[in-house]
């Protein structure tokens, strides 16, 4: 299958979920905004730190905006090289703020493993997290394949487009409640706009347990990364 295909394919799935879910009573339209900070401090350890705001833009058929979440994260990366690496991330989650919900502390164990051939990106993260909202612990387990690559040429230059392609299954288990998945599909246009700055748009379908009562879920994301 080539690029173009691989695009086409990509782009038809996630409107059609898109057009799907619109239609349905249990849809959720959530929007988040992120900003992350990257820093690499050697050779082999980087860090990064992240601040995210969600908000609700359409819920029970209503437009609607109303400021749901701030996280604070932060992750440390240890590159064995280019292809493989390990991070540790801290995630704060406030929902007391915006009188919704109670706070979480959230502890991320990721492994993550790259390759790249003629300018295409493939990417396969495994993540394990611990959950920790009030007296409850939530185990999360993530696997994400993900690809990515510049809209021209096998080489991503300042000032050019690039599109990112992944799909993720995730599985949530505790000691008081039945485990549950979930399925995410999502599709973002980013610009390097700078040697150090990207900014990135896109969408994330979410269908939320599924195995139990499923919730279409629609993100529309947008963030910007600055490296320094």
């Amino acid at each position: 299958m080539n690029m173009p295909c691989i695009k086409a394919l990509f782009f038809s799935l996630l409107f059609t979920c898109s057009l799907k879910v619109l239609g349905q009573s249990n849809f959720v339209g959530t929007g988040e905004t992120g900003f992350t900070l990257k820093h690499r401090v050697s050779k082999k350890y980087s860090m990064a730190f992240l601040i995210r705001n969600r908000y609700m833009l359409y819920k029970d058929r209503n437009f609607e905006y109303d400021n749901r979440q701030l996280h604070f994260i932060h992750f440390s990366t240890y590159n064995f090289n280019y292809t493989h690496s390990l991070s540790l991330g801290l995630d704060y989650r406030n929902q007391e703020l915006f009188e919704i919900g109670v706070n979480e502390f959230r502890i991320t164990e990721q492994f993550n493993y790259i390759k790249q051939k003629l300018g295409v990106r493939y990417g396969h993260r495994v993540r394990a997290e611990q959950r920790f909202i009030e007296n409850q612990t939530f185990y999360r387990q993530r696997y994400r394949f993900a690809v990515d690559f510049p809209v021209n040429g096998e080489k991503l230059d300042i000032g050019e487009a690039y599109l990112i392609f992944s799909t993720e299954a995730l599985w949530s288990v505790s000691k008081t409640l039945k485990p549950f998945f979930e399925q995410r599909l999502t599709s973002q246009i980013g610009w390097q706009l700078l040697e150090s700055l990207k900014l990135q748009i896109g969408l994330d379908y979410r269908l939320e347990a599924f195995n139990i009562a499923s919730i279409h879920n629609l993100f529309v994301l947008t963030s910007a990364i600055l490296k320094i």
